[in-house]
């Protein structure tokens, strides 16, 4: 029957602690680069693979190689069985999408449109005949002020006047529709 040895928790969790430093110490920056290597353009990814693999020492850190050599290969051969198992379980899971999928567009609203539309008709119909061809000319065809004027056989001064009446009467009818 093998003889139990007690030994004491603080001095066993101390020396723990102390060979984890020397051991994160030696080997994390390499480790750091060999995983970045692994995952690129996702160094965020690397980072959490490092931290696992130091998990997996600190779980343990009393059976590891004593050199350090030794060390230093176990410690990158569990880095990449880690990144191997995280690349598993991503294809593994369904892709997280956030917004809009690539290759779909959004199938753009037409009610939305058609009743815009039929709102700016009727708006436009309530208008008199020579605020609607002002507003037509200057709005529809993207004429300027003093084409609109030659094209209507009207002064400048007319187009402008008729403008900024036609617009306040759509924006004080338009107004008035009731949203809900």
């Amino acid at each position: 029957m093998p003889v139990a040895v007690y030994r004491k928790p603080e001095a066993d969790s101390a020396a723990r602690e102390q060979r984890m430093c020397e051991l994160y110490a030696a080997t994390a920056a390499h480790l750091r680069r060999y995983l970045t290597r692994l995952s690129p353009g996702r160094p965020e990814d690397a980072e959490d693979l490092l931290q696992e693999t130091m998990l997996r020492a600190w779980r343990r850190v009393d059976d590891l190689p004593t050199g350090v050599d030794d060390c230093r290969r176990w410690m990158f051969t569990v880095a990449r069985n880690v990144a191997i198992d995280a690349v598993r379980n991503r294809k593994a899971r369904p892709v997280e999408v956030y917004g809009d999928l690539p290759g779909t567009a959004a199938v753009p609203d037409e009610t939305t449109r058609l009743l815009d539309r039929h709102v700016l008709g009727d708006t436009l119909a309530r208008l008199t005949e020579a605020q609607r061809a002002v507003l037509v000319s200057l709005y529809w065809t993207d004429r300027s002020v003093a084409e609109t004027a030659v094209s209507l056989g009207i002064r400048e001064g007319t187009v402008r006047s008729r403008s900024h009446y036609a617009l306040r009467t759509v924006r004080d009818m338009l107004s008035s529709v009731d949203p809900g």
